[in-house]
């Protein structure tokens, strides 16, 4: 009894925590100064800077980058001051700038199709409270996933997809993306290439895994044929999705040493367990607005 009532009041102080913290990134030509602009700023405005990140494309007439955690009591009943103080700010400063709140939460749509171990692991991340997002959907063009995902009470659209009726099937898609009121979608080995106009609706905000041979071995095959190659290096990448064809603003990609001894099959289980760890990570530091695009790259505050 005693663990139970510990553990509401502990909940209890958890939400009142993320209730009254915040984020901004801030975007901006580089000068001297900018850090305490924004540092006394937050101080003028009763918020205490809790974490702080910085990056400079080059000291000397580059884009300057950063991103802050803050707290601030009552934030949500002053966040509408906040932000309409820091606009004056923002303008006289060429500032590109977005601020987030943590009781804030982001909410997911994952597409998968026949393999499902990138859906798995997101699925367990999200169940153990790792990943902080609603999961309101999963979509898929085909029916393996669906058992999985209803056992855990998320809704599942299985639309058949090929590129004859691929306007049809993505004017589906937008319509369950607006009817469940979704933010970012997963591309959890969704095997279909998605048109200008669908991606259009979601910049920014399609995440992608492939594997990272590329541009080596493309199309289908690539892992007979980087046995027959003997690669020794094999990896995966996760980007953000545009309209050049797995060419988005890389998020994260990692690698792993493979040699003789590693057979074709033994290459694909090595390559999965590498999507997985990649793809959950590129969407965890979405999620927590750690990521500004610039142009086809990103900055990432680890």
């Amino acid at each position: 009894m005693v663990s139970e009532v510990n553990l509401k009041l502990k909940e209890k102080q958890q939400g009142r925590v993320l209730e009254n913290r915040g984020r901004l990134l801030v975007k901006c030509p580089d000068k001297p100064g900018i850090v305490s602009v924004l540092s006394t700023f937050l101080h003028n405005h009763s918020s205490n800077i809790i974490e702080s990140s910085q990056y400079s494309s080059d000291p000397e007439n580059g884009t300057f980058f950063i991103r802050i955690e803050f707290h601030c009591e009552n934030l949500l009943e002053k966040r509408a001051q906040l932000e309409a103080d820091f606009a004056e700010i923002a303008a006289n400063h060429s500032m590109d700038y977005h601020f987030a709140y943590s009781n804030e939460r982001i909410r997911s749509a994952i597409y998968v199709s026949k393999e499902p171990h990138c859906l798995m692991e997101l699925l367990w991340e999200w169940q153990n409270g790792d990943l902080d997002t609603d999961i309101v959907v999963v979509i898929s063009n085909h029916e393996e996933a669906r058992p999985l995902v209803e056992s855990l009470g998320i809704p599942f659209h299985y639309i058949p997809a090929n590129k004859e009726i691929r306007k049809q099937v993505e004017a589906e898609q937008i319509r369950l993306m607006e009817e469940y009121n979704v933010d970012l979608l997963i591309l959890a080995r969704y095997m279909q290439i998605l048109t200008p106009d669908f991606v259009r609706h979601f910049e920014n905000r399609i995440i992608n895994i492939h594997h990272s041979f590329l541009p080596a071995f493309i199309g289908a095959g690539p892992y007979e044929r980087a046995f027959e190659r003997g690669v020794k290096l094999i990896g995966a990448t996760s980007h953000y999705v545009t309209n050049d064809l797995d060419e988005g603003p890389i998020i994260e990609q990692d690698v792993e040493r493979v040699d003789h001894r590693n057979d074709v099959i033994d290459l694909k289980k090595i390559g999965r367990q590498i999507e997985r760890r990649v793809l959950a990570k590129a969407v965890k530091w979405h999620l927590e607005n750690r990521i500004i695009v610039e142009g086809n790259k990103t900055i990432v505050f680890h």
